[in-house]
């Protein structure tokens, strides 16, 4: 399997109140966005990373980024996202493109730059389930769910989670619709379940993966580490 990862870090972060991208910010002594591209580059399989970034950041990105990376993995290619996810993941796929239609990759996952903590195991799961199946997600369990007013919940609520993997071709075709309508979707299964009748899988993974929304979510992910 030839696999891409794109690391989405172009999003404003501002719920966590500080003066930069939250993406830039240190957790553990390490960059947010450093520790997931240094993830991406040493999944087995992967080699191809794209790290996609707000416009102006690209310096500061690529300056608490690049300490981080070793001579081992692949290259990271930086681009220029867009106002929305959507558009920045099409901004992704633009650059793996040539390589997609050339049959050079197989698999291409997605995943939130803030989910720093996602391990090479759940990335080895997700994009093993997106070759055989053609999508997947990693999900984990609502067990805490209350009903309002006594009304019944499904049986099984999950929470999904990133990185989410497809098959390269399916998803470059899903975006390419997608532009041609105007249509955008709020995570990458979103476009996939529009446009194509892909089977996606459902991944297992944990709390851990864990993503970095508010202030406190920096003090659980520090805990974690340090466990």
């Amino acid at each position: 399997m030839r696999a891409a990862v794109v690391v989405l870090a172009a999003g404003a972060g501002t719920r966590v109140g500080a003066e930069v991208n939250k993406v830039l910010l240190p957790l553990a002594g390490v960059p947010v966005v450093a520790r997931s591209v240094r993830t991406a580059r040493s999944v087995p399989g992967v080699d191809r990373v794209v790290l996609v970034v707000r416009d102006g950041e690209q310096d500061a990105v690529r300056t608490v980024v690049e300490p981080h990376l070793d001579d081992d993995g692949p290259e990271v290619a930086m681009v220029t996202g867009g106002a929305t996810r959507h558009l920045s993941e099409w901004a992704a796929l633009s650059v793996l493109e040539p390589a997609i239609g050339a049959g050079e990759i197989d698999v291409v996952a997605m995943h939130d730059a803030a989910r720093p903590l996602a391990g090479v195991a759940l990335y080895e799961a997700v994009l093993a389930a997106a070759e055989r199946v053609g999508g997947a997600i990693p999900v984990v369990p609502f067990d805490d769910l209350v009903a309002a007013e006594s009304s019944p919940l499904p049986e099984r609520l999950v929470g999904v989670q990133t990185p989410q993997a497809f098959r390269a071709t399916d998803l470059l075709a899903a975006h390419r619709a997608a532009r041609a309508d105007g249509f955008e979707a709020t995570d990458t299964a979103g476009i996939l379940a529009r446009y194509t009748e892909l089977q996606v899988a459902a991944v297992d993974s944990t709390a851990g993966n864990v993503k970095l929304t508010v202030t406190d979510d920096f003090t659980v992910a520090e805990a974690l580490i340090a466990r």
